[in-house]
């Protein structure tokens, strides 16, 4: 079994290019922040304490136009959701001596991109993997938002929009290795893909908020990989 100290480097390892991107999407975040009326230390206090990039751009918007608590409550409900799910998943990953303290800390860096990386580890996962991950990726997320208040209005539109992209490829760089590699995750995440383009198309359908319609689909798609591709019990000599 791989020991605590080399998981937590291993975690650093894989974090490091999520840092960057986090960096370069957050950028953009702290403009915005600028623009709703934050100053530089209440930006990188929400960025600090909420790492969701869709719930924070959202609370920013709602900030701008005066919203109400409500508003806010029920936007911040429905977009991040499905960390819930995310978490979920990897309650079965973790390993089975890891206490509730332990999975406590590992919930606050449940992210897209941070759960994508542990999900796809082969055998369990040790909570060290994910703090490693976290120390990078957090300070990378935050710093990116404070330098975005500070300084960001000085960068050239097409510069921003770039920055703005490379969360996505990172993501796509996340998924694809374990594709390659797995058949049946290659076919799940095309069947993603395509229902997810659909449903922007469908009618009724397109109504739905993007962070519902995001829930629907990992609920709908997880549930028909699991009767679709099972998985047996996993060998814990990944972690």
């Amino acid at each position: 079994m791989i020991s605590d100290k080399k998981n937590f480097i291993y975690g650093m390892r894989d974090g490091l290019p999520i840092a960057v991107g986090y960096f370069a999407v957050s950028f953009t975040l702290g403009i915005q922040a600028r623009a709703a009326g934050l100053t530089a230390l209440e930006a990188t206090v929400m960025s600090l304490t909420n790492l969701t990039s869709a719930g924070e751009f959202a609370a920013l918007t709602i900030i701008a136009e005066g919203g109400t608590y409500v508003s806010m409550l029920l936007s911040q409900l429905i977009i991040n959701l499905r960390y819930m799910l995310m978490s979920f998943a990897l309650s079965q990953k973790v390993r089975s001596e890891s206490g509730i303290p332990a999975r406590m800390l590992m919930s606050f860096g449940v992210t897209d991109e941070i759960f994508g990386i542990s999900i796809s580890r082969v055998g369990k996962i040790s909570p060290f993997y994910n703090y490693g991950a976290m120390v990078l990726a957090i300070p990378g997320w935050t710093i990116g938002t404070t330098l975005g208040v500070v300084v960001g209005n000085i960068l050239p539109e097409s510069l921003v929009n770039a920055l703005n992209l490379a969360l996505y490829a990172m993501f796509i760089a996340i998924v694809m290795p374990t594709a390659r590699d797995d058949k049946h995750v290659a076919l799940i995440s095309l069947a993603a893909i395509v229902m997810s383009f659909a449903c922007t198309k469908l009618p009724v359908v397109c109504e739905i908020s993007a962070g519902t319609r995001i829930i629907l689909l990992t609920v709908v798609i997880a549930f028909a990989a699991a009767l679709i591709f099972p998985v047996g019990k996993e060998a814990e000599d990944g972690a």
